[in-house]
């Protein structure tokens, strides 16, 4: 029993359908990078601030510099939650616009 009209559904390229491959592999790149930006950089500030900074140079006591050090890396935290919603933010724009002009 053959149907007239057109081809089965399947027969649509999946292509049509697929986001924009480069803009899916910048966002991933980006969320790495500050994934790991979150992970590194708070943990090393806290060690090397309360060791070096606050211990080292200022003199501080064991008990007060625990408590600065955690200061700096939540300080660290913030900074790097605002990078990413700045960065996230302009590369949203940036692709609305792109896609505006087509």
């Amino acid at each position: 029993m053959e149907r007239g009209g057109p081809g089965p559904v399947s027969a649509v390229p999946v292509a049509e359908f697929r986001p924009n491959e480069g803009s899916l592999t910048s966002t991933l790149r980006t969320l790495l990078f500050f994934t790991a930006l979150m992970i590194t950089l708070p943990v090393g500030l806290y060690f090397s601030s309360k060791a070096y900074v606050f211990e080292g140079s200022l003199g501080m006591s064991d008990r007060d510099s625990y408590f600065y050090a955690a200061i700096v890396a939540v300080v660290t935290v913030h900074v790097v939650l605002a990078l990413f919603v700045y960065v996230a933010w302009t590369e949203g724009s940036r692709q609305w616009r792109e896609g505006k002009q087509d």
